[in-house]
């Protein structure tokens, strides 16, 4: 089946309330009252909408009543991922959603905490420059200062970057100095003191109608400023993207998780669930419209108008498939990343295949859970589908039948 046919598909059956349970009010005194804390990244990518899709029609809140809580949600904003991890390691954080890079460290740490669903995927990072600048290919940022969030995706992606076109995972092999860039907007408008950086798309979309151009993307593909050897302007294919190994996603997987606390899943699973099934509700919901409208939800966040917004919807991987089940491709980010954070130094060793799937271990029963509660979701002949234009695999629940990576 097709994306578009279960996209019309789902959208028929929440017509028709086949999808979406009619929710049914309770007496106060029937639901056990409970909070949580969930943590989200407004100016990232399609977490963006599908979270604030989530508050504005208390799609959680009515998912926990039918559990039977009464829930109250306190939703916490934050600039990118490392302060969350400071927040759970504090016991202030029940659930949050993390990239790669900060979920590997989180693992090596053996942080108590869980992965549950994908967030968002297939976020577009862009090496970035100041207009004019005589930087044109990434060959060109031997020898400069790179702006990039160190400790996190835009950082794993530019490693990617260099590693298939240059040869190398490490920076300091070519002699580039880096400079850790705090918030998302300060790379894309590559402030004085640097030469280049490593923007995500939204960011970037924003920043490139006043001092920014791109040079090329973490999907193979050049940027308006590009001028080499291949050509000039955007949307000329590198080779070298075809020897990665998470082509056709591009030179990095990107792949960001929600997360929860163990504490909460030992305490709550009920909580959990209920955030899970309001995700998909969103995703769907999502998935149905256009890719414009979906961007206005967060015009204050991302600042860009309905065509461009509607780039950055279009991009991600879960508005793509219209589900948001982790799959084994979808973990293997996880496990592969790791071996590259390895080699760029970030971290002593990768993690193993083990270690992995045991990050599933609590939530992948509330997850078939979650899934069985939908009359119409996705076949299993979805999850393997080769055709798709992203990695994908046997979904979590059955993770005793992934391959063992060779």
């Amino acid at each position: 089946m097709t994306h578009t046919m279960f996209r019309r598909r789902t959208l028929l059956a929440a017509g028709t309330g086949a999808l979406f349970a009619p929710y049914v009010a309770r007496g106060a005194g029937a639901l056990q009252p409970a909070k949580v804390s969930i943590g989200r990244i407004p100016w990232a990518a399609f977490n963006s909408p599908m979270t604030q899709y989530m508050i504005e029609n208390k799609l959680m809140e009515k998912r926990a009543a039918e559990l039977g809580i009464a829930l109250t949600i306190d939703w916490r904003e934050y600039p990118t991922a490392l302060p969350m991890v400071e927040a759970i390691v504090g016991n202030n954080l029940d659930m949050g959603m993390w990239g790669n890079t900060p979920i590997i460290r989180a693992l090596v740490a053996k942080l108590p905490l869980s992965l549950m669903v994908v967030g968002e995927g297939h976020l577009r990072f862009v090496l970035t420059t100041r207009k004019g600048s005589p930087i044109k290919t990434i060959q060109d940022i031997k020898g400069k200062t790179v702006g990039a969030l160190l400790g996190g995706d835009p950082y794993n992606a530019l490693t990617e970057m260099l590693h298939w076109e240059m040869g190398s995972a490490d920076p300091r092999d070519f002699g580039i100095r880096i400079i850790n860039t705090p918030t998302l907007a300060q790379a894309a408008e590559v402030p004085k003191g640097m030469d280049a950086a490593i923007a995500i798309y939204p960011a970037y979309l924003q920043a490139a109608h006043q001092q920014s151009i791109g040079i090329m993307n973490s999907f193979g593909y050049s940027e308006a400023g590009y001028d080499g050897p291949l050509g000039h302007g955007a949307g000329i294919m590198f080779p070298s993207v075809k020897k990665s190994p998470f082509y056709p996603d591009g030179y990095y997987l990107h792949r960001s998780f929600w997360i929860a606390n163990n504490h909460l899943l030992d305490k709550n699973p009920k909580i959990a669930l209920a955030f899970v099934i309001a995700q998909q509700d969103a995703v769907t919901a999502l998935a149905a419209m256009q890719p414009g409208p979906v961007s206005q939800l967060v015009k204050q966040y991302w600042k860009l108008d309905s065509e461009d917004g509607g780039k950055v919807v279009t991009d991600d991987v879960l508005y793509h498939r219209g589900w948001a089940w982790p799959t084994e491709s979808d973990a293997r980010a996880v496990l592969v990343t790791s071996k590259y954070l390895t080699a760029s130094k970030m971290i002593d060793k990768p993690l193993d295949w083990a270690q992995v799937k045991e990050a599933f271990a609590r939530t992948a029963p509330l997850l078939k859970q979650a899934y069985d509660h939908f009359g119409d979701k996705p076949p299993a002949v979805e999850f393997v589908r080769t055709n798709a234009g992203d990695l994908r695999g046997l979904p979590v629940w059955n993770m005793d039948q992934w391959s063992v990576p060779g």
